[in-house]
């Protein structure tokens, strides 16, 4: 059996995983992603992420406009990005392929 490689920073697995996810962007320690999909979308997309979120413990901001909706990740207030916030917003881009393909 290997042992696991520990990462040294753990910045660099975080920028590596941001790296992985498209369409998402960095402001200072927040992500956010904005994504068209219509009214029923959204809603079907808003109940999923809550489920995650609440799981993970993360409080997003999701707000519906101009037939997009905008997702907000992270506390201004934080240190940095958490492993959990990227972690939700993969799950995200997965929820979205999903609501979009099933309409």
């Amino acid at each position: 059996m290997r042992a696991r490689r520990r990462r040294v920073d753990r910045s660099d697995y975080l920028s590596d995983a941001l790296a992985l996810l498209s369409g998402w962007t960095q402001d200072g320690v927040q992500l956010k992603r904005e994504l068209a999909c219509d009214e029923s979308q959204h809603a079907a997309l808003t109940e999923r992420i809550k489920v995650a979120a609440d799981t993970l413990h993360i409080r997003p901001l999701i707000r519906r406009q101009d037939g997009h909706t905008q997702i907000l990740l992270g506390d201004r207030d934080a240190e940095a990005i958490t492993d959990g916030e990227v972690t939700l917003a993969a799950r995200i881009e997965d929820f979205y392929r999903t609501v979009t393909a099933a309409q």
